[in-house]
């Protein structure tokens, strides 16, 4: 084989290796909670994006546990190699069901999230330790044509009930474009959590007042968390307040 051949030969291998390489990398689903909506994720998946990461920032029902969890694993059903699900709030319960019997799911990244052991529910958890004030936040409850009710949080508490250390302007339109989540499901009961078989990292701010840091900070200690980040005086929603330390914990999840 002439220098040349060779040369070309050899570039193609390192082609080849590295396209592999790249293909290797998990596809990262982000799972949204309630009174927020997929663009929550926006400052996270363009990190990820930026580092080579396939993004999926799934549209969550916020109907019940069971539904939401459904929706989700067949998202994960339809994506081809390795999966990191990441769920915030109440989308952490819901990717706690959702990675179950998937074995393309490596490993669950908890964002301010639930994490219930079977038969608990997010409002159970959410008030098992004081410092929550979320119930005083929520404006007048919708009622649904089937007799359940949609909760919203009421606008004008949103920012610091929810998001104090967003800009006001960014505020504002989360709170005008939240998604509503049904009473029932924050009141549903988990079946058996994925955690109690695939590793999990855990991050959350300490000023978080929909779920107190102590009850993400029981959860994640009961879950085993591979490393737990406490973000200092960060809000509910610590992905749109510090996109980069809830990016490099993703990342951590996906070697």
């Amino acid at each position: 084989m002439s220098k040349l051949a060779t040369a070309i030969a050899l570039a193609g291998a390192l082609l080849s290796g590295s396209a592999t390489a790249e293909s290797a990398k998990p596809t990262i689903v982000l799972v949204h909670g309630a009174f927020a909506d997929s663009s929550s994720w926006n400052g996270v998946a363009g990190i990820l994006q930026k580092d080579g990461y396939r993004v999926v920032a799934a549209a969550n029902p916020l109907r019940s546990v069971a539904s939401d969890a459904a929706y989700v694993s067949d998202v994960v059903k339809s994506i081809e190699g390795p999966v990191v699900l990441v769920g915030h709030s109440y989308g952490g319960a819901v990717i706690s069901a959702a990675a179950n019997g998937h074995d393309n799911v490596k490993s669950l990244v908890y964002v301010a999230a639930f994490a219930p052991d079977a038969g608990e529910t997010a409002a159970e958890l959410a008030g098992k330790f004081p410092g929550g004030t979320l119930g005083s936040a929520l404006a007048a409850p919708v009622t649904l044509a089937d007799g359940g009710v949609d909760l919203y949080i009421d606008q004008a508490k949103f920012r610091e009930q929810f998001a104090h250390d967003v800009p006001a302007q960014e505020a504002a339109l989360m709170a005008a474009g939240q998604r509503p989540i049904t009473e029932a499901a924050l009141n549903e009961k988990a079946g058996a959590p994925a955690w109690k078989s695939l590793p999990a990292w855990f991050v959350y701010g300490s000023a978080d007042k929909n779920i107190p840091a102590k009850a993400l900070g029981f959860m994640a200690e009961r879950a085993g968390s591979r490393r737990t980040v406490v973000v200092e005086g960060a809000s509910h929603v610590v992905m749109v307040s510090q996109p980069q330390a809830v990016a490099d914990l993703i990342e951590e999840a996906a070697q």
